[in-house]
């Protein structure tokens, strides 16, 4: 395999997609899409036309999309972990996880973020109070759902894991639980812990800065 990720230090999807690659030991090549430079734009427009990050590319294939990308890695990078169980209905619990994390914890938590890039003028209160409602509900759900689980869908560390990191590190940041639901927090802090997703942490640390601040 020849492999080319096309993503961002800070964006989510970007993480969980590079989770995932550290994850199955896959050697890869990162290139940054850097959104001020019109060659590096034109080269990531090129492959896809939306422009939304991560973007793998494996010899004449691009695959859009970090679960498309994580179940692509699983199929044809034979080493590491295994990200999606054999056993089906193992999968479609990890499966499902997967889109709870990017739905409804993701979703909304970028919904906060994306508010507070605008300008005062643009904002849009009510939709971040209803983004917030939505992260209490289902930090609520999470915290019975993963309660006696040594990972988000059960003892193997899965794609569902490549979705919650990110989704529940940047959602802590913007609307904090772990004061509130012990379960998930002991969750997130082993989950920071893992050597796969401490090595995003630490590549991105050098971009903090420009995480938007409340």
């Amino acid at each position: 395999m020849s492999l080319i990720l096309y993503a961002h230090p800070l964006s989510s999807y970007c993480w969980k997609a590079l989770i995932a690659l550290y994850e199955k030991e896959a050697a890869f090549e990162l290139r940054l899409v850097d959104f001020g430079s019109e060659a590096s734009v034109a080269e990531f427009t090129a492959l896809w036309p939306l422009a939304r990050m991560p973007v793998l590319v494996d010899g004449d294939r691009t695959i859009v999309e970090s679960t498309s990308v994580i179940e692509h890695l699983d199929l044809h990078c034979q080493g590491g972990t295994r990200l999606v169980p054999a056993d089906p209905d193992a999968a479609i619990e990890v499966r499902k996880l997967d889109r709870i994390f990017d739905n409804y914890v993701m979703t909304p938590m970028q919904k906060i973020v994306g508010d507070r890039l605008r300008p005062a003028e643009a904002r849009d209160p009510h939709g971040v109070a209803e983004a917030r409602r939505l992260l209490d509900s289902i930090y609520a759900w999470l915290e019975q759902a993963l309660d006696g689980r040594t990972f988000a869908a059960g003892k193997d560390f899965s794609l569902a894991d490549c979705a919650a990191a990110p989704a529940l590190h940047y959602a802590d940041r913007v609307h904090p639980f772990r004061d509130r639901y012990p379960t998930l927090a002991f969750y997130l802090a082993r989950i920071e812990a893992r050597p796969a997703f401490a090595r995003v942490l630490a590549e991105a640390e050098p971009y903090r800065h420009l995480f938007p601040q409340g």
